[in-house]
């Protein structure tokens, strides 16, 4: 049996991952680049993606207080192989703008952040005692008085400071996307001579000569960095550059050579191992964070591969949920999104994944401030660019050359999406019946209960900002009830040799004892102008009137040649594990819905 590999989950302290030969993959040759590039930078990334990792790894790397321990630390990585001139030359003070507690009113905010900077000057004080000359006065009450007299501290040395800023719009975000007041804080901390613009004022001055000689700083969008700036504080933002595009996430060969040491501890077989693997890619997999697409590798998030990983090597079996809760994407930033303008048709276009019409944008905005968001009208390319940020979608491919398709880049991310879009499509869905009726059609295929229960939902699309949807809309409702990540991994549009399939329901391979049924759905729409009826006259036929309509027949020939072929294809792709049950659902109007199992597709 091979050592077990020692995973940092949860853990983003360098020096203790280093210390306790936690694993670790090596991005320090990046370091050059990093100087090569400007004293400012800023790097964007979802959360949960190992930016305090990186924090961490230039915090231990750039110390002067760390120099005897070079050696022990990056002497057998990339960076202590070939090392820059920089190392171990600043005193570095490191922030973590997440420490700061968003909840109060502006004066409240206002002492948490001096508070933070105050903890933060403290332990820097401690820490280079041996190398201060001069004593840092710390004013409880005034954190850039405290900043101010660090500075005047270190002033006396021959060494300048690097300062590290982790999370820097976190605490913003959260005001941001509340509802009730968070705008109007958001303007009082933000805007005009606000407490955080204020500080950003400093940091620039302290660049300019007074002792401040590099900042990097870690956020998630860049929508707080045009307001704290305004063009007073430039950064280079190195998001979109293809050489950092796996600088906090995984590649494949990384995920595999991992998976495989820990199958092998195991037991599993290499059929094993390739089935773990599959889930991984389904579950964790997908971001691209450079346009074009093709300049970039596909990119697993870090902290959930270790929370599969640790699981599995725990226990040798996958996690029960895919999605530790308590890593789980902030539900209310996709909340928020939704809640502006054009935010519930992205969501709707992101996950119904039309692939005709995807969900596709011109740019990806990168300078957008909120006072810019509230004096403008939002659009689906604004709204597009905040859940890319967020995590929430990535690059798919080129629509046309100035055009880019963003899809939802995994089953993990996909699940919320699902959660909103059941509040926005059926609000009054009482969630235990529309789970027993789920549960009825995963185990035994018939699809009628549940056929029956959205029916009696859908006078609530009576509304013409939803009517252009069509199918889309039908799949989408479909989906926010059936989507089940327990149990299921779940495609929709599925591509299957040049065609697309509306929703494969394949049972998770940890699973394959259950009661559960693979499923495959084709859903088709008729319009009522097809079927030359009123919905009057419609609601007055039976089921089997509805289903003999030539509208209706030609759209259920046509959903069983396509059930036909993709059924084949699954198989083969499958094998004989599958149990796979195919069906034809039909929405004439938003009237009625027809439900068909095709038997022998």
């Amino acid at each position: 049996m091979k050592k077990k590999l020692r995973f940092p989950y949860g853990n983003c302290n360098f020096y203790d991952i280093i210390t306790d030969n936690y694993f670790f993959i090596d991005r320090t040759d990046r370091i050059h680049m990093f100087e090569d590039i400007g004293k400012t930078i800023l790097l964007l990334r979802p959360r949960r993606f190992g930016k305090s990792l990186l924090i961490s790894t230039l915090e231990n790397y750039y110390d002067l207080a760390k120099a005897d321990q070079f050696e022990k630390l990056f002497g057998h990585l990339a960076i202590g192989q070939n090392p820059t001139p920089n190392h171990n030359q600043y005193f570095v003070l490191k922030l973590d703008f997440s420490m700061i507690d968003p909840q109060g009113d502006v004066k409240e905010i206002k002492q948490s952040l001096y508070s933070h900077i105050n903890e933060r000057i403290n332990f820097f004080a401690i820490h280079y005692q041996k190398q201060l000359r001069r004593e840092i006065k710390i004013t409880q009450t005034d954190g850039l008085a405290s900043f101010q007299s660090l500075l005047n501290a270190i002033h006396s040395t021959s060494h300048n400071l690097y300062l590290l800023i982790d999370e820097y719009d976190n605490f913003a975000n959260e005001v941001m996307v509340s509802q009730q007041l968070g705008q109007p804080r958001y303007e009082r901390l933000l805007g005009g001579e606000g407490i955080f613009k204020t500080l950003f004022k400093v940091f620039k001055g302290a660049l300019a000569g007074m002792g401040l000689e590099r900042v990097f700083m870690t956020g998630v969008s860049p929508v707080v960095m045009s307001d704290l700036t305004s063009g007073q504080f430039l950064s280079h933002n190195i998001y979109f550059k293809p050489e950092f595009n796996d600088l906090c996430g995984f590649l494949e060969e990384e995920v595999f050579e991992m998976l495989q040491q820990v199958t092998a501890n195991c037991g599993m077989n290499e059929a094993q191992t390739s089935e773990a693997m599959e889930m991984m890619r389904t579950y964790y997999d997908g971001y691209c964070f450079v346009t074009p697409p093709d300049t970039g590798e596909r990119i697993y998030n870090p902290t959930l591969v270790f929370y599969f990983l640790q699981a599995l090597q725990d226990y040798c079996r996958y996690p029960v949920e895919m999605l530790d809760e308590n890593l789980n994407i902030d539900r209310h930033k996709l909340e928020y999104a939704a809640f502006l303008p054009s935010g519930d048709q992205a969501i709707l276009k992101a996950v119904a994944e039309d692939s005709h019409e995807p969900l596709s944008v011109s740019r990806i905005s990168n300078r957008f401030g909120v006072r810019k968001m509230l004096e403008g009208s939002y659009d689906e390319n604004f709204v597009a660019s905040l859940l890319y940020y967020f995590g929430m979608l990535t690059f798919s491919g080129e629509k046309l050359a100035d055009e880019f398709i963003l899809r939802v880049p995994n089953l993990t991310v996909e699940g919320l999406y699902f959660e909103r879009l059941q509040k926005i499509l059926l609000p009054e869905l009482n969630k235990n019946e529309a789970l027993r009726v789920a549960k009825i059609f995963y185990t035994t295929g018939n699809l009628r209960p549940l056929c029956d229960h959205i029916s009696r939902r859908l006078a609530i699309l009576d509304n013409r900002d939803y009517l252009q949807a069509n199918e889309l809309m039908v799949k989408a409702i479909f989906l926010s009830v059936l989507f089940n990540n327990l149990y299921y991994m779940i495609d929709s549009e599925m591509e299957l040799k040049r065609g697309y399939a509306d929703l494969v329901m394949i049972v998770r391979p940890d699973r394959r004892q259950s009661i559960w049924l693979d499923h495959l759905i084709e859903f088709k729409y008729v319009k009522l102008g097809e079927a030359d009826l009123s919905g009057a006259e419609l609601q007055k036929l039976s089921d089997e009137q509805v289903r003999k309509l030539d509208a209706v027949d030609k759209k259920v020939d046509e959903a069983k040649e396509q059930l036909a072929r993709y059924r084949k294809l699954l198989t083969e792709k499958y094998g004989d594990l599958l149990r796979l049950h195919t069906h034809v659902v039909v929405a004439v109007g938003f009237e009625r819905l027809l439900w068909e199992e095709i038997r022998g597709a």
